[in-house]
Parts: C-alpha cells; structure tokens; sequence
C-alpha cells in the first residue's frame, strides 16, 4: 500500500473518528463533577497508539465539538496545541511497546501531561491577558493544585485502563478489516 493510500480516510474511518471524538466529548461531562479529573489523556494516548497520524481526526472532533457545545471562548482555544502535545509524545514512543512496562511507560507520559498541562496553557494566558512574567507564574502557581489532581487522575487511568483500551481498539480494527 503506497504511502498516499495510508493517508486516505476512508468512510469507516470517517464513522469511527467521529464516534470516538463523540466518546471523548461524553466521558469529558460525565466526569465534569470531578474538576480535572477525566479519561481525555487516556483516549488520546490509545488513540494515538492504534491509529498513530490519523488519531488527530478523533482529537480535533472532541476539540470541536467541545468548543460547539461549550463555546468558542478563550479557553478553548489552547484546546488546539494542548492535546496535540500529548499525541506528539505518545508518537515519539516505539510504535509497539510490549510487556508490563507498556501500561506504565503510557501513565507516566500522559501524567507529565497533566502536570504540565497549566504550564503549557500560560503562554496563551500571557497573549490574550497581556500578562508579564510575574503574571504568567502567579497564574500558573494558582492552578499548580488542579494540574496535580490533573497529573494524578491521569496516571492512574492511564496505568490501568490504557492497555484494556488498546487491545479493544485493535481487535475492533482487525475485525473491520476482514
């Protein structure tokens, strides 16, 4: 298959993107009662390990549709680097870890992720607030507890419930392939 062809989206493609952006969107507001705590970090990092380039589809259609149905606002915005950040790192893992370290090696990454995650929203809250230098710390120092929780809750599912998830994908693309 020539590498033109592997780029192509094809209709069942189409229909699973859009299922599993729908998911990820779903599992985000059933978990809003938890602040910081969801299964977005996970989804990207399983997505992006079965369907490696292409999980930027699924990731901008959770992108879009929260900005649809929460609002185009500011805070949004960053949405569109934030999460392509956590995809590039999971790219840059070997494509086919195995063992039990798997699970971990995934936690970690997509934990740094969640401990990261205000740090790499400032410099957007720099641009759009015209904040200084001393703005940009005190406004990342006042979110350091949510990106702990953020850190936390992302390891822990990501430990647990990244391979189940992969093995899942996979299976549901070697079926559709027959």
């Amino acid at each position: 298959m020539s590498s033109k062809q592997k780029s192509k989206v094809s209709v069942k493609e189409i229909a699973v993107f859009g299922m599993l952006g729908g998911l990820m969107y779903a599992s985000k507001v059933l978990m809003d009662v938890f602040p910081n705590i969801h299964f977005i970090g996970l989804f990207v990092t399983a997505i992006t390990v079965v369907y490696r380039k292409k999980a930027l589809y699924p990731i901008y259609i959770f992108i879009f549709i929260t900005g649809l149905l929460n609002g185009f606002g500011t805070w949004w915005v960053p949405y569109l680097y934030l999460w392509a950040v956590l995809w590039g790192a999971v790219m840059l893992l070997p494509k086919n870890l195995e063992g039990k370290k798997r699970a971990l090696i995934y936690a970690v990454v997509c934990s740094l992720h969640g401990f990261l995650y205000g740090l790499m929203y400032a410099p957007f809250q720099a641009i759009v607030y015209s904040l200084n230098f001393e703005g940009i710390v005190a406004w990342w120092i006042a979110g350091i507890p949510f990106d702990v929780t953020h850190g936390i809750s992302n390891f822990v599912a990501t430990l647990f419930l990244s391979v189940p998830l992969i093995s899942l994908l996979t299976k549901a693309e070697k079926m559709t392939k027959k």
